[in-house]
This record gives structure tokens, C-alpha cells and sequence, in this order.
């Protein structure tokens, strides 16, 4: 895909369709690498995202349960 360049102020840019915005869930902000020539764009994600949905989902199924014991009969606590 070949897009333009557009002048904003004193510098350039490039205009996303609403399309790209949609399907790559960019919302504010972009990450920019760059990479052996090359400009690559990434959606910014939040780390963690839906994990407090997952858990509650864990919780409801009782999957949230330690599957080792966090202490062994063998540690010596001083």
C-alpha cells in the first residue's frame, strides 16, 4: 500500500483510513521501530489488559487454585 506524505507545521506525516485505526485497535498513540530500514508502526497495548476479567473468571470456575504447595515441608525458615 502506498500512502502520501502530508505537511503538518514544519514537518510531515501519514494519514491512517479509519479502516487500519479499526482492524489494528489504534487508538492514541503508535509505537515507531525502527529497524534495518525500516519504519515499523505497532498499536500501543496495554500490558495485563483483561487479566482482571480473566481472573474473576478463574475464580468462578475454581481454577485459581495452587497446583503445588508455595511452601515444602523441607524449607527452613530462620
Amino acid at each position: 500500500m502506498e500512502i502520501p506524505l502530508i505537511k503538518i507545521g514544519n514537518s510531515q506525516g501519514i494519514r491512517l483510513s479509519k479502516t487500519i485505526l479499526k482492524k489494528y485497535n489504534i487508538k492514541n498513540s503508535l509505537e515507531i521501530i525502527l529497524e534495518k530500514g525500516r519504519i515499523i508502526l505497532k498499536p500501543i497495548t496495554e500490558p495485563r489488559q483483561g487479566w482482571a476479567e480473566q481472573f474473576k473468571e478463574m475464580a468462578k470456575n475454581g481454577d485459581d487454585q495452587l497446583i503445588i504447595d508455595d511452601v515444602f515441608e523441607d524449607e527452613i525458615f530462620e
